[in-house]
């Protein structure tokens, strides 16, 4: 950004929930790597702030994709085992993901610097979920 000579920016790194709960599938390269994405993002953040600099790490859950879907296929356990910790009962959506985004880059997100941005529909903060049907994912008036 120097570079260009701009006096301000925000840079948003892509880290994952698995940086901060634990799982139980092994996958002990990527938990450290997200992990370690949060470590750098807030030393970047504390770094540079007085040089108009931004640096904060989306933290997403799991997203409905065609690879998670082919990967679930027709496991109905498999599926329940996962989408049971979203207090909606579904996965999220990419828009949602890129609506998280506009607003980290964005001006209205001015004070916000070296922050564990976590979107994942509350599956953090879920200790038991309601019962009952999914909530409805957005519509993606972008395709």
């Amino acid at each position: 950004m120097r570079r260009f000579q701009k006096t301000r920016g925000s840079i948003i790194n892509t880290a994952s929930v698995v940086a901060l709960v634990g799982s139980a599938t092994p996958q002990l390269g990527y938990t450290a790597s997200k992990g370690a994405v949060l470590a750098m993002t807030r030393e970047l953040a504390i770094v540079h702030a007085k040089e108009g600099y931004r640096f904060n790490a989306l933290c997403p859950a799991p997203l409905n994709t065609p690879l998670l879907q082919d990967w679930l296929g027709d496991d109905a356990a498999k599926r329940l085992r996962r989408e049971i910790h979203f207090p909606s009962g579904r996965f999220g959506e990419a828009i949602e993901q890129a609506q998280a985004v506009l607003f980290l880059a964005s001006d209205e997100s001015s004070f916000v610097n070296g922050t564990d941005f976590v979107v994942d529909g509350g599956m953090t903060k879920a200790y038991v979920t309601a019962e009952g049907p999914p909530t409805q994912a957005p519509v993606n008036q972008g395709r």
